[in-house]
């Protein structure tokens, strides 16, 4: 058997880039994928390359009956979901002077809702198989980004709403670990239409041999975790890109110190300062 044969697979965001690296990926390990995109065009050429195991969705997932209507469609073309890959984004770069109250409410709105409104809805419908008596093999694989866990200039909108989800997956891994689900995220690196400006040093493929920035190099990892196999593995964050696979670790106690008493402010400027001389923290991407 492949790896994925049979099992039931929303994509968010599957018309191009990374998405569609996923939705190709997942059909040809044997899955059945609901193509969603809000361009219907880019939606229908991925499932017409996948064929009859695919069905084409464009819905919103930052809107909450779009996120519902989307499960739904899973269910009612398939019988049932077992994967939901949210990847679904866009970009309003901006410096913090310059970023106007839209651009930050559309990008969180995309990112950070258009991630939580899904998974809502699709642990509510595995908490109903898991309570009516059936087995529940779920896989939630979130999309973070670099920018989210270590920050990136221009980004703040982008970082925040990545930011949140990366928290959000472990939330919600520990919340449904109970029913049968796994949720996991990553946080890719990748030639796509949103990093374009990004990765504008690196965006033109090489003449021969390996394209560390091609799309398609995210999916494996992606498609692993949606699988059975997959089972053991939740709570995690993973960066990809090229070949490479790491284990982020989150925000973790560094330094510390502890008098045993109330601090006066007067006695806090040394002990800060050798604190911080103490620790040694992943600088903020685009900074000086």
């Amino acid at each position: 058997m492949r790896l994925c044969e049979d099992r039931v697979v929303i994509v968010t965001g599957a018309g191009r880039g990374i998405g569609r690296a996923h939705a190709l990926a997942f059909a040809a390990t044997g899955a059945r994928v609901v193509v969603n995109d809000l361009s219907p065009g880019p939606a229908s050429e991925v499932a017409e390359l996948i064929g009859p195991r695919a069905v084409v969705n464009t819905e919103d997932v930052g809107t909450w009956s779009g996120a519902e209507r989307v499960v739904d469609a899973a269910v009612n073309a398939f019988g049932r979901l077992d994967v939901l890959v949210n990847n679904a984004g866009i970009v309003r770069d901006r410096m913090l002077v310059s970023c106007g109250e839209d651009e930050w409410d559309e990008v969180v709105r995309v990112h950070l809702k258009g991630h939580f409104a899904p998974l809502h809805h699709a642990a509510a419908h595995w908490r109903g198989v898991h309570k009516a008596g059936g087995g529940v093999s779920g896989r939630v694989i979130n999309t973070s980004s670099g920018a989210g866990l270590f920050g990136s200039v221009g980004q703040a909108n982008y970082s925040a709403a990545k930011a949140g989800i990366a928290a959000m997956t472990l939330v919600a891994a520990a919340e449904l670990a109970r029913y049968g689900v796994t949720v996991n995220a990553i946080a890719p690196a990748a030639r796509t239409r949103m990093t374009e400006q990004t990765f504008a040093a690196t965006m033109t493929p090489p003449e021969h041999g390996f394209d560390a920035m091609a799309p398609e190099n995210v999916s494996p990892l992606v498609v692993w975790l949606g699988s059975e196999e997959a089972a053991g593995v939740t709570g995690r964050v993973f960066e990809v890109d090229g070949g490479r696979i790491c284990v982020v670790h989150g925000w973790r106690r560094g330094p510390e110190v502890d008098k045993g008493a109330r601090w006066a402010p007067e006695e806090l400027g040394g002990v800060v300062r050798d604190l911080v001389a103490a620790d040694d923290p992943v600088p903020v991407y685009g900074a000086e």
